[in-house]
């Protein structure tokens, strides 16, 4: 079995939000849906292709 950790970083790499998700069994989306709606107010986004979802897009348009 392994982990996936899913992180929220500030401009210097610093982590302010973790989530951990048994990496076998889950999609990165699972991570997505935890730490969506505590994402910072931010100029620009940086994330892995795991991610790459029209539901994450979205969410990401409508917070702004």
């Amino acid at each position: 079995m392994n982990t996936r950790l899913h992180a929220v970083t500030d401009a210097s790499g610093r982590p302010i939000r973790l989530f951990i998700t048994a990496g076998q069994w889950y999609s990165d989306y699972t991570g997505a849906r935890a730490l969506v709606s505590s994402l910072p107010a931010a100029d620009w986004l940086l994330g892995d292709r795991g991610y790459d979802a029209d539901w994450f897009r979205e969410d990401l348009v409508n917070m702004g």
